[in-house]
């Protein structure tokens, strides 16, 4: 994967594509129904798990939000994930994004939850973020109907969900403008905008221009660093050492500007690429281990 001049959009996100072919069988639309039993390629859950399909948390198709419940949930934690892709493309119900991560954390009691939001053309990175506020105020306001605890729901994101989830950690604003409160903590699993300012202005993936145009404004306004201002939830970094746009360094930076603000953030590097963060997360090792150790000083199962 090439930067700026030598990585066209459909290249360099070409690879989240390859991933729709092993994606779950088409299931029967649930949204205020009672939940289904789990058939589904590739998971393999604890026994009484059930799903939710398609729950609806706007007016647009695409917001939509699927959760999977462990068996006799009883105020159960939540982690809900927001998808990659370039803020284009992806699906809540890709592998690599749903697969390894319930099969885990529905084993340990949590309620696991994947969200679509509007993807470019029809909505910029702001709007997106916008979505995933919304899915969390959503939610919220349904958590105690699952057997969940409103009060202990972490933001998970890859990639570009990464950055939404990044961005809404530092921007209340925006959180509170779609009815949503604040959250646990965040889990942000290799973004290389957390900078976005310094993102634009060095060699970069022309995919970022596709999304974030040529306003400095714009990218200040959707710049985790730079809406930074004061002290966020807990957040755990996780970036790639072999990616060619190195971002721990910006995570490393990121953390260290929240800890100069009082706050909690850790950065993890891991010898794994972009994809490998995202489909790896719940697989059984040391990588999995450390965010449940996060998950874990937060009083979590």
């Amino acid at each position: 994967m090439g930067i700026r001049r030598r990585c066209p959009v459909r290249s360099c996100i070409a690879s989240v594509l390859l991933f729709v072919s092993f994606s779950a069988p088409v299931l029967p639309q649930q949204q205020d129904a009672p939940p289904i039993r789990l058939v589904r390629r590739g998971l393999d859950l604890p026994p009484g798990a059930t799903f939710f399909r398609d729950m609806a948390y706007g007016q647009a198709s695409s917001q939509i939000m699927d959760v999977y419940l462990p068996p006799n949930p009883r105020n159960a934690p939540i982690i809900l994930m927001v998808h990659g892709g370039g803020w284009r493309i992806g699906d809540k119900t890709l592998s690599d994004v749903v697969v390894n991560k319930a099969n885990h954390w529905l084993r340990r009691g949590y309620v696991f939850i994947s969200a679509d939001n509007r993807l470019l053309p029809s909505a910029r990175p702001l709007e997106q973020a916008q979505d995933v506020a919304k899915a969390l105020s959503v939610v919220q306001a349904k958590a105690a109907s699952w057997g969940a605890d409103p009060n202990r729901i972490v933001l998970m994101g890859h990639s570009a969900g990464a950055h939404l989830v990044d961005l809404l950690s530092t921007s209340p604003s925006l959180v509170a403008g779609q009815g949503a409160k604040s959250w646990l903590a965040t889990v942000s699993l290799d973004t290389a905008t957390l900078d976005l300012m310094e993102t634009m202005q060095g060699p970069h993936y022309r995919l970022y221009d596709n999304a974030f145009g040529s306003d400095p404004a714009y990218w200040n306004q959707n710049s985790p660093m730079q809406q930074l201002t004061r002290t966020p939830m807990p957040m755990f970094l996780i970036c790639s050492t072999i990616r060619p746009d190195h971002p721990c360094p910006q995570a490393e930076r990121f953390a260290a500007k929240v800890k100069s603000l009082g706050g909690r953030a850790m950065v993890l590097p891991q010898n794994l690429s972009h994809m490998q963060v995202n489909a790896n997360l719940g697989l059984p090792g040391a990588y999995t281990d450390a965010v449940d150790a996060f998950l874990q000083k937060l009083g979590l199962p």
